[in-house]
């Protein structure tokens, strides 16, 4: 029978090269769709009306898919304001062949993400929509597999650059970067694939473990509601190939939890060696595979997870139930000639590699739902993340709706990586920036506090980073204080730091938005000052630079790392995050520069990095 899929081929998802672009989800065929696809600016909005859409259309200009338009790195190099574009490219009878379709399969079109809005056709005929810039989507294409010959494949992508409403993180709405915001990202930004899958598939994939039930769960998503007779059978290995865990299940419906006994870590004296941590970054090898009544199998998938539990208790921010200092880097994930989007794969393991070089064991990826490739390796080598939404500019019934339904696709999308320990809603009151007034944003900022926790209850949630928490698991302060002194006075002891969080902060703002009866956890969450530093020294940047503070030299850049750093070393904090990893356009305070250089030695950088809180 056409259309059968079996775990033998498939990769162990452990030892991946770190170029899937969906790396807990792994088929034995896939097809990557980068390189050259006709491209048009559309400033008229007059695609639709003149029929873009039909296939044979000469596209203007060539550019390099997945990087955006307004980076060097496409080709186009445009950065001024284009609020559409169109993408076209023949689909060859080859690349759908090794995506591995054959008649009785299904043809996807997947795309790591599209700013904003996405419109997707194949020989005129549309597949599908999307809107929401930072998350994953896919379209069928099957009908246009079946005719057996080449198909058109066309996007049309819809960012509107003055609209505030949309979720945008850092992206500039002026003409030019200024201050901390920069170039747009416009259309597709992440990786475009084909991947075949049979009628009934498996869609999705949700593991989480309870360590001291013993047991992982995984919740299952398939692509339909499965023919009677349908079971799903799962392995967990570890990466030594020995098995942990299995279980067969019938399943009925569209979602099915399925739970595992994991025996092994019901020895208490041994369990810990099982589990995943930066210093020991052990990630286990699973298979899911979905059989017919006759117990053949339809379709397989090789995933990975890891065993850990995040918490927090006593001040403290606990991995796997022992307090663990967040030494944390803040990173935008910002490269000078292709922007969001990162050069290569091989650039996401770098940066991973260069966080932790650093001495860092955490990153808070700043206002960017990143490439999971990256995530495949912060888990893959030990890396703690922060994942936080980008945020939009204005508050309106549009921009919650918009938010809150973006942000529900990124956990769903990233819930199942062991490197993410905690989630960041809303960043400084952007789009909320009336909060302290308006009981509107208020209930805003708790609601998504409270839907995250819904969502997921196994990491912990900033409900404001910065300021003006709600509720929250962490009390987070931003402080770009110079004054080795007047830092260090904020947070030399438990009633150092009380005094700091219960009045006007260091910004203005108040940083505890609730009194301690209507946010009871507020009182007792464990404080990290999550933004501090930015000191800038870029003598030999092409533009003009800003900064927090600005070094005169690099004697004078490291003598200043080391006043703000002693000054939160040591005390009562659960931790700390540096502002920030590299420079990025005009804001030069990076530890290294925009092409990731260290500005000094970096054993001296790790030094500095490594005296960490107590």
């Amino acid at each position: 029978m056409m259309g059968r899929m079996t775990t033998d081929a498939l990769p162990r998802a452990t030892a991946q090269t770190g170029t899937h672009p969906r790396p807990q989800l792994l088929r034995s065929a896939w097809t990557d769709l980068s390189g050259p696809w006709g491209f048009e600016h559309d400033d008229h909005d007059a695609g639709v009306r003149e029929g873009w859409a039909r296939p044979g259309r000469n596209a203007a200009r060539t550019i390099v898919v997945p990087f955006p338009p307004e980076s060097d790195a496409s080709g186009i190099g445009e950065r001024g304001h284009h609020p559409v574009v169109w993408y076209r490219r023949t689909v060859t009878l080859d690349e759908v062949r090794a995506a591995g379709w054959q008649p009785g399969m299904r043809l996807l079109v997947r795309f790591g993400a599209v700013d904003y809005r996405a419109t997707v056709w194949a020989d005129g005929a549309m597949l599908g929509e999307h809107e929401g810039g930072h998350t994953p989507f896919a379209v069928d294409a099957t009908g246009a597999a079946r005719e057996e010959k080449p198909f058109e494949l066309v996007v049309r992508a819809e960012d509107d650059p003055l609209d505030l409403e949309q979720p945008r993180g850092k992206q500039d709405w002026l003409p030019e970067p200024h201050v901390i915001w920069y170039d747009r990202t416009t259309g597709i930004w992440q990786p475009v694939w084909l991947e075949a899958v049979p009628e009934t598939s498996i869609d999705r994939l949700g593991w989480s473990s309870d360590l001291p039930a013993a047991r992982v769960s995984l919740e299952l998503a398939l692509s339909r509601r499965p023919p009677a007779g349908t079971s799903v059978r799962v392995r967990i290995a570890d990466e030594d190939g020995e098995e942990l865990a299995a279980v067969t299940q019938p399943v009925r419906s569209p979602r099915a939890r399925i739970d595992l006994p994991v025996h092994a870590l019901q020895n208490g004296q041994g369990y810990e060696s099982m589990l995943w941590s930066p210093a020991h970054p052990r990630l286990l090898d699973a298979t899911v595979e979905l059989l017919d009544a006759s117990g053949s199998a339809i379709d397989a998938a090789a995933s990975y997870l890891g065993l850990r539990s995040v918490s927090a208790a006593g001040g403290r921010f606990l991995l796997n139930d022992r307090p663990h200092p967040v030494i944390a880097v803040l990173e935008q994930g910002y490269w000078p000639g292709s922007h969001l989007a990162a050069p290569s794969a091989d650039a996401l393991r770098a940066e991973v590699e260069l966080i932790k070089a650093l001495g860092f064991t955490t990153v808070r990826v700043h206002q960017k739902i990143e490439d999971p490739r990256f995530l495949f390796w912060a888990d893959r080598l030990g890396l703690l993340v922060w994942e936080e939404m980008p945020s939009a500019y204005a508050f309106s019934a549009t921009s919650v709706e918009r938010l809150s339904r973006e942000w529900q696709e990124a956990i769903e999308r990233d819930r199942s990586h062991p490197c993410i320990v905690a989630w960041v809603p809303v960043n400084e009151s952007w789009g909320v920036q009336h909060i302290a007034h308006d009981e509107r944003q208020q209930q805003l900022v708790r609601a998504l506090f409270h839907l995250t926790k819904a969502l997921d209850d196994t990491r912990l949630v900033i409900s404001n980073d910065g300021w003006e928490h709600g509720d929250s698991d962490l009390l987070t302060i931003h402080d770009y204080e110079q004054d080795r002194e007047r830092l260090a006075a904020s947070y030399r002891d438990a009633a150092a730091i009380e005094r700091t969080a219960a009045g006007i902060g260091p910004a203005g703002r108040r940083i505890r938005l609730l009194p301690d009866a209507a946010a009871p956890g507020l009182a007792d969450a464990p404080v990290v000052v999550s933004e501090f530093g930015g000191v800038t020294w870029a003598p030999d940047a092409p533009i003009a630079t800003w900064g927090y503070g600005v070094a005169s030299s690099a004697e004078d850049f490291e003598r200043r790392l080391r006043d703000v750093f002693g000054a939160l070393h040591g005390g009562a904090l659960a931790g700390l995050c540096y502002t920030q990893l590299t420079d990025t356009l005009q804001e030069a305070n990076g530890l290294v520069d925009e092409h990731r250089r260290p500005k000094l030695p970096l054993e001296v950088l790790r030094a500095i990095v490594t005296d960490a809180p107590r």
